[in-house]
């Protein structure tokens, strides 16, 4: 009977849940066995147990003082870090990565298939805008700044070669793959746990608009409160923190509330209540504007990235929102106005959620992975016949 291939889960760091974690815990389930190598482990207790009980290996990063504070800057600065988790034992890695877990080293003959949330967004496809953050205005600074992302684009590129197969969320993040990388990739949509939402969103809305994130600067949380400051008979609730909240909260306008991070069920609660969530992010795919559509709830979002793959606008014959073309407050303020003359129904947002259920990932996933080892197996198979014809072959002397 064959062996069954051994298999390492490489994820780019456990802090907190969301995107990248869901679908950690996704392929958890398909690979229950599978132990978890990562560069720091810093989740909680409770947030944990959504992975089962595997067994977390991490880099010596993990015992450095502080090192919860500034572990990303060592990630962006050193990425060479995840090399030196070892997965060499094992036949198969599957990596799911937004930055650096793609670059694990591994031997010639392992398959190596990375789910890719995104090239990281820092050194790739907001750059500039991560940039100016770090530089403040100070020039010295701003290019140390672009000098180091120019380095991880560097490295990023060459461990991009270590993948054989590129799986990826959306068909715009494919197309930003062959940009970054040259190389193609497959499109499964991520998890997303619409199931959680059912019990909510059937009752009376309140008049608040919505926002859930982590509060850092490409989610563009910014935008969002400044276009309520200009439409001060409207409220917003922002859930979530992050590195941004106390620059965020610093002088908010009355009609805005930060509510902080909130478990599941209270999140579920708000989406499922409010009037309409607002996203402004340029997003790779976006989960959190799925799950709104799931509490029933419509969404106001920017057009570009995945949004437009997972929102029907108003011009859909059933729309679950309005999507506007520029990250600018008046782009939001007119799409907020928007809406508010539009009919949106909360079943037809809950009906285009459950296309992204984890269920469906999890099938997805194990058919391609399926069908990549069967071409893996042949293609060691062949490489294996050569190698031997070419052994036996006689020489000339």
């Amino acid at each position: 009977m064959p062996r069954t291939p051994s298999i390492a889960l490489v994820h780019d760091w456990l802090d907190a849940p969301g995107g990248g974690e869901a679908v950690l815990a996704s392929l958890l389930r398909l690979f229950p066995d599978a132990p978890v190598y990562t560069l720091v482990d810093f989740l909680s207790p409770e947030d944990r147990r959504r992975l089962g009980g595997t067994t977390i290996h991490t880099t010596a990063l993990q015992k450095a003082p502080l090192a919860r504070r500034w572990f990303r800057y060592a990630a962006a600065l050193m990425p060479e870090l995840i090399e030196r988790l070892d997965v060499t034992d094992f036949d198969i890695i599957v990596s799911d990565s937004h930055a650096i877990a793609k670059g694990i080293r591994k031997r010639e003959r392992q398959l190596h298939v990375c789910y890719c949330h995104t090239p990281a967004r820092f050194a790739w496809t907001m750059a500039s805008t991560y940039g100016e953050r770090a530089a403040s205005g100070n020039a010295i600074r701003a290019a140390l700044v672009a000098k180091a992302q120019a380095r991880f684009r560097r490295w990023d590129t060459t461990a991009s070669r270590n993948v054989d197969h590129f799986v990826t969320n959306s068909n715009h993040l494919a197309r930003t793959i062959r940009q970054c990388y040259d190389r193609a990739a497959t499109v499964i949509h991520p998890p997303v746990d619409v199931d959680r939402f059912e019990a909510v969103g059937h009752g009376t809305r309140t008049d608040e608009y919505v926002t859930v994130s982590r509060l850092v600067p490409y989610k563009r949380i910014d935008l969002i409160i400044d276009a309520f400051r200009a439409m001060p008979s409207r409220r917003l609730i922002v859930v979530g923190d992050g590195p941004e909240r106390a620059r965020l909260s610093r002088d908010p306008p009355s009609n805005v509330t930060f509510s902080g991070r909130l478990d599941d069920r209270q999140t579920a609660a708000v989406l499922g209540r409010s009037r309409a969530f607002v996203f402004a992010a340029h997003e790779d795919f976006g989960i959190a504007p799925i799950e709104a559509q799931a509490a029933g709830t419509p969404v106001i979002a920017f057009r570009e990235g995945g949004s437009s793959e997972t929102i029907r606008d108003l011009d859909s014959p059933l729309p679950t929102g309005v999507l506007f073309n520029a990250q600018t407050v008046d782009a939001i303020v007119a799409a907020v106005e928007r809406f508010e003359t539009a009919t949106i129904d909360g079943e037809a947002c809950r009906i285009n959620a459950a296309r992204f259920s984890a269920a469906r990932f999890r099938i997805e996933f194990a058919a391609h992975f399926e069908k990549l080892i069967g071409e893996h197996c042949i293609a060691r198979n062949q490489d294996a016949h050569a190698r031997q014809n070419a052994w036996t072959q006689p020489r000339e002397r």
